[in-house]
């Protein structure tokens, strides 16, 4: 018993992680009908530059702010630059190649900068465990998954209540409607792409004093972010939370009783399962792109 549920906490950390990384991937799609492909490295971006500023002296919660605000710019240059020249019409794909390629390019640039190390964020989250029913989890722990639905239902208040949030939704719906309308669409865009990079940045931030910041931290989480958006249903907010989550548990279970390497293995055997049986996703909404 206290092994399962030791399991189950573990899971819910790294699968609240999976759930902010795939919200932001909902966050962008359910705007633009694209996604940043180096959303990973928004994550990983959060993580290094709050170890940074916290090395030349800024407290823990200042450096931890302007490295959500560097994510967050990171985001919105990166729509500007990468995703808006290629992504004119709703199936246009040529952003899925700038994106990667700018990832690949901002993890080089930060190994040059932070080094090719491991190196953790302090936290007053993992000083002490706390024992639950013989089982030992950190405050930072929980609060990861906290965090994740917290950012969720906040964010399905904002498209439903707000007027930015109903903009983004019009946007998605038709743009050329919604410019009509006198919506600036390309100001959605950037909305999105910037508020969903400071997600990751958050997230980073979060997990960093758990499993440690490197620069290659961003690519592993990134892809599970996105396979865990799929499973859960892109265009659903509370879908891909709860698949984040259960993919953590599940990972974390295979992790325990089989071994390290099964769990990618098992991981994306059932994303691929998924997708064959439910292309939509589990929570998702089938989509008609009008050509």
């Amino acid at each position: 018993m206290q092994t399962a549920l030791q399991y189950i906490f573990s899971g819910l950390a790294i699968g609240g992680i999976y759930a902010l990384v795939a919200l932001g991937f909902h966050i962008m799609w359910s705007t633009a009908k694209a996604v940043n492909f180096a959303h990973g490295d928004a994550l990983m971006l959060g993580a290094v530059l709050a170890i940074m500023g916290i090395d030349v002296g800024l407290p823990i919660a200042l450096a931890a702010l302007l490295a959500v605000a560097a994510s967050c710019l990171f985001g919105v240059i990166l729509e500007r630059y990468a995703v808006r020249p290629f992504a004119k019409t709703p199936t246009s794909i040529g952003w899925m190649l700038t994106t990667i390629a700018v990832g690949i390019m901002l993890e080089a640039l930060v190994t040059m900068q932070f080094g090719g190390f491991s190196r953790p964020l302090p936290s007053p989250g993992v000083d002490k465990a706390l024992n639950i029913l013989g089982a030992g989890v950190y405050p930072q722990e929980l609060l990861i998954p906290a965090v994740a639905v917290a950012v969720m239902l906040g964010f399905v208040w904002m498209q439903r209540s707000t007027l930015i949030g109903r903009a983004m939704q019009a946007v998605a719906f038709d743009r050329n409607a919604a410019a009509l309308m006198g919506i600036d669409v390309n100001r959605m865009f950037a909305i999105s792409f910037g508020l969903a990079s400071a997600l990751g940045g958050a997230a980073g931030i979060l997990v960093a004093p758990v499993t440690q910041a490197s620069a290659q931290m961003g690519l592993i989480l990134g892809l599970k972010g996105f396979a865990v958006a799929i499973i859960g249903g892109v265009t659903s907010a509370p879908g891909v939370v709860i698949a984040g989550l259960a993919f953590g548990i599940i990972e974390k279970f295979v992790e325990g009783y089989i071994s390290t390497a099964a769990r990618e293995i098992i991981g994306f055997s059932i994303a691929i399962l998924v997708l064959l049986i439910y292309p939509q996703g589990l929570f998702g909404k089938r989509e008609v792109f009008k050509v």
